[in-house]
């Protein structure tokens, strides 16, 4: 058991902190709504790694191979609207904007569409966790729990650290945070075009 829990934290740490389409939203939206808006989407990974998992434990195998191009251009899309928004509040940046209730809401709603379209976690469940998963489960289900607990329980605090790191600096300035809030829409702009092209061109 000892050993996929310290599996499941290791390899939940190095997903987390890995750039990302996920990351980098969730960077751009603590620079712009602040860390507590945007906290409660740090569990985005585990509401939408939930069909994920079923779909590569029991169908995946059984998908034609164009499935995973066909996750990137979705993804490559959203992406791109993602980052068209993020740059139109760089325009609009206000430093003393007043945040709506409903942000954390739709930030969060938004974060699980960003996993659900990024191969990532499919690849990542389908070559790494989920026959890890499979052989623990089958020794003893308590592994397999174990490896999953950590995962995600490592995923969510890193996420979490990520989120609070980058909303306190807005503390350093509202110059600050307009231009990192710049570079957050271009990196998301950046790894739009480079899903949707990964996935035109190996579609």
């Amino acid at each position: 058991m000892t050993a996929y829990l310290i599996f499941g934290i290791s390899y939940g740490f190095a997903a987390a902190i890995q750039p990302g389409p996920l990351q980098t939203y969730l960077i751009c939206q603590s620079l712009k709504r602040g860390w507590r808006s945007t906290l409660p989407a740090a569990f985005a990974p585990v509401i939408s790694d939930i069909p994920i998992l079923f779909l590569i434990l029991l169908l995946l195998s059984t998908m034609p191979p164009g499935f995973v191009n066909m996750l990137r251009i979705g993804g490559g899309a959203f992406l791109l609207y993602l980052g068209f928004r993020a740059f139109k509040s760089w325009q609009e940046f206000n430093a003393d904007q007043n945040l709506e209730e409903k942000s954390s809401q739709q930030t969060l709603v938004n974060a699980v569409f960003v996993n659900l379209l990024n191969p990532a976690p499919y690849l990542g469940w389908s070559l790494i966790m989920g026959p890890l998963f499979l052989e623990g489960w089958r020794v003893v289900p308590l592994n397999g729990i174990s490896l999953v607990a950590g995962f995600y329980l490592t995923m969510i605090l890193t996420l979490a650290g990520i989120i609070i790191l980058f909303g306190l600096a807005r503390r350093l300035g509202p110059k600050v945070s307009k231009i990192l809030l710049g570079l957050s829409s271009i990196v998301l702009f950046v790894f739009g075009v480079y899903q949707l092209w990964k996935g035109l061109i190996q579609s």
